[in-house]
């Protein structure tokens, strides 16, 4: 099932004819909360998947051109993320002269383990990402994002994937220089996500995706999620070890080699196979 936020913090299922409303079907929330709305219905999504699938069913089907998509969570608690999860990536970090050479900068997902991105960093499908610099380098990295269906801490391995609830694609803007990854990566738009939901159910296995990253219509990056250093089970036990998981919380699993400079008016779009595509344009700030 492919689940949307749309217009005013609505939630939607998306079929081939449009966007199903299924936002009467969550435990009501005040307007002043409307913004927590996704993360309510996640949180209740065992309760609630049969009447989303019979409201799916029966409910009439918005053209997708009339609705203005969200990010799939809007206002998601915590975002974690992988630093260097992909071998080829850590390798393009090592011999690259536009940052600095520390043992941090680095350090793989497996030895650094992961660090946080400001949630206010999330956009949707249809925002632009703004520039903040026109002086700084500012580099895309594609990658899968994993939706946390479950509360956990220390989460044992074994039951690790039984969390997520699905699966996303997502773009982890940079800026590269001196200061800590979360300065870096934490700027408005700079967390762009979408356009849906993958319910888990329908993927069978997320270390066997193929990711693509276009820049206008030049590939940049391609990579398949086998060769992450740290896979998704182990990420997921290890940073719940470190930092309590809740229902609606994304994970970025980490980027592959090909990273690069996108300007105003750049066209990127990443293709994640049996996840979704999403394309966003770059601007800048005034």
């Amino acid at each position: 099932m492919k689940i949307v936020s749309f217009d005013d913090y609505r939630i939607g299922v998306l079929n081939d004819d449009g966007v199903v409303d299924v936002t009467d079907v969550v435990s009501e929330v005040p307007d002043k909360l409307k913004w927590a709305r996704m993360l309510v219905f996640i949180e209740e999504w065992d309760s609630l998947r049969s009447k989303v699938e019979a409201a799916a069913k029966d409910g009439t089907s918005k053209p997708l051109s009339s609705v203005k998509l969200m990010a799939p969570v809007p206002s998601p608690r915590k975002v974690y993320a992988a630093p260097a999860n992909y071998k080829d990536h850590q390798e393009e970090m090592a011999n690259a002269t536009f940052i600095p050479h520390d043992t941090a900068s680095l350090a793989s997902a497996e030895e650094y383990g992961m660090f946080l991105k400001a949630s206010s960093a999330v956009t949707g499908p249809e925002d632009m990402v703004m520039r903040p610099y026109k002086d700084r380098l500012i580099h895309h990295e594609s990658e899968l994002v994993m939706v946390i269906g479950k509360r956990g801490s220390a989460i044992p391995l074994g039951e690790a994937m039984n969390y997520v609830f699905g699966y996303t694609c997502g773009l982890d803007i940079t800026v590269r220089g001196g200061e800590d990854r979360s300065k870096r990566k934490s700027f408005d738009t700079f967390a762009p996500t979408g356009p849906y939901i993958v319910t888990a159910d329908e993927i069978e296995d997320p270390g066997k995706l193929e990711i693509n990253l276009w820049v206008n219509e030049d590939l940049k990056q391609h990579a398949f999620t086998s060769n992450l250093i740290v896979d998704c089970p182990n990420m997921i036990a290890n940073m719940s070890w470190v930092a309590t998981m809740e229902p609606g919380d994304l994970l970025f699993t980490g980027t592959p080699s090909g990273v690069g400079e996108i300007l105003p008016g750049d066209l990127v779009t990443i293709n994640i196979s049996d996840v979704g595509e999403m394309a966003v344009r770059v601007g800048e700030r005034s």
